[in-house]
């Protein structure tokens, strides 16, 4: 392993923030992780993976260390299901053609999601009605106050709307090493009830999709609305979709008739960020080098050499423009780090 100094990030983050970090070192192997995590030379540690969910401040005094452990490991198989371990270093989306390439199902619906696969439990990412929990079965992860390799049930992930321990309890406390996922190879769930899926699958005139169908119209989708992070830099939603309560929601619909929303439950209800901040005009405008991109105010951009700081402030107007506005908080989705 070599330690960089002064070492920019910028191809490692995808809104392609130019910050510098004091230092800077990638591991391969959890035996690499475990002595990086025990060396006592360096004050502040902060783990990266593909840097799709973080906005980093211009210079950062701390370690980064690169988590780049790959493999993928068949561990158990049926008639119905597989489990497939999967290392933290994965690509996302590369990992989720695999799956679709071996006629496993699950994780189709979040096709073109960016980052890596260990990270992803974090943060339970979700995309057009699934969430990672929906497969989950395990993870593996090093607790990083003695450096010891320990398994995590889904039970204690405590997963949540975006949501999860390693946000709360155990924030900065385990860095996962790998996930383990369970899939179904026959009789697969199709979850194509969300709206632009069934207009993208009606589109292209297909009446009973597979697993692959989905994929790929959640991938046109995407496309159609997400700037690619290698041209345009960007961390994908930005913000979470708020969950009000009832009184809240009936309130809002009234005062809003045509506003999109989703029913959570009988008392809470999901309203979609980027159509709140489209009405408070910030869709397609650009503040200096940061912006709302054109085809989804969710997203954020760099157009080019926009610093954390430039990124963060136009989050706090939108923030601040939604709630005047509407009465609702909308939260960021990216860990801000500084």
């Amino acid at each position: 392993m070599i330690v960089h100094e002064h070492f920019s990030l910028k191809n490692y983050n995808t809104f392609g923030i130019d910050a510098t970090a004091r230092f800077f070192v990638e591991v391969s192997s959890v035996e690499e992780l475990q002595d990086v995590l025990g060396n006592q030379d360096y004050d502040r540690k902060i783990v990266i993976g593909g840097g799709s969910n973080m906005l980093l401040s211009d210079r950062i005094e701390a370690l980064f260390i690169h988590v780049a452990l790959k493999g993928k490991k068949i561990i158990s198989e049926f008639t119905n299901s597989v489990q497939v371990k999967v290392m933290a270093g994965e690509n996302w989306h590369d990992m989720v053609m695999w799956t679709l390439d071996h006629n496993f199902g699950g994780l189709e619906n979040m096709s073109l999601i960016p980052g890596n696969t260990g990270t992803a439990p974090i943060q339970n990412i979700g995309a057009y009605g699934v969430e990672l929990k929906d497969c989950f079965v395990s993870c593996e992860a090093v607790r990083i106050e003695d450096q010891e390799l320990v398994a995590l049930t889904k039970e204690e992930c405590q997963f949540g709307y975006r949501d999860s321990f390693f946000k709360n309890e155990g924030k900065d406390k385990y860095v996962i090493t790998s996930v383990t996922f369970s899939f179904t190879k026959n009789d697969h769930k199709i979850n194509s009830g969300y709206g632009a899926i069934e207009q993208q699958l009606d589109k292209e005139s297909i009446a009973n999709p597979t697993i692959r169908d989905i994929s790929n119209a959640v991938i046109a989708i995407r496309q159609q609305k997400l700037p690619d992070p290698k041209v345009l830099g960007n961390s994908g939603s930005f913000f979470k979709n708020p969950i009000v309560e009832k009184e809240i929601f009936e309130d809002f619909a009234l005062k809003n008739p045509d506003a999109p929303f989703y029913k959570v439950t009988d008392e809470l209800y999901k309203i979609p960020a980027g159509w709140l901040i489209e009405q408070c005009g910030f869709k397609g405008k650009r503040f200096g080098d940061a912006g709302v991109h054109k085809n989804q105010a969710l997203v954020l951009v760099n157009y080019d050499n926009a610093t954390g700081k430039d990124i963060l402030d136009l989050a706090a107007n939108i923030i601040d423009a939604v709630k005047t506005k509407f009465n609702i908080e909308i939260s960021p989705e990216v860990n801000l780090i500084k």
